[in-house]
């Protein structure tokens, strides 16, 4: 049987493309290149489901989050409020699994932050 062998892309819709690659290169430090290509660093993946009723996205019109793995999660949360950014106060801990945190782009994107245990 064929599978998949990774994430291949993530896409967004976006009122001002230009505007939402620059805000994910200038706050989280995504440096794709002109044709979106991120070479980013080995580690694990998770793929959940969760159900139609959760609030763990934020707004119930987003169908799908987008998790990103961090070094320092106090350091980026950090870093995210001092460049104006809609970051979520609380934060939370995972015995065995890691801390996470949220941040939500210009264009209401709910992201989650993981800082793997």
């Amino acid at each position: 049987m064929e599978r998949v062998l990774g994430i291949g892309g993530y896409f967004l819709r976006a009122t001002d493309p230009e505007a939402l690659n620059a805000w994910y290169r200038d706050c989280l430090g995504l440096d794709a290149d002109e044709h979106g290509l991120w070479l980013q660093e080995a580690g694990p993946t998770v793929f959940a489901t969760f159900e139609p009723k959760t609030d763990y996205f934020g707004s119930h019109t987003q169908q799908t989050m987008l998790n990103f793995r961090v070094r320092d999660l106090d350091a980026m949360l950090a870093q995210l409020r001092s460049k104006g950014a809609d970051v979520a106060e609380e934060t939370q801990d995972m015995d065995g699994i890691g801390r996470f945190g949220w941040v939500t782009d210009p264009e209401g994107n709910r992201i989650e932050l993981w800082q793997p245990a």
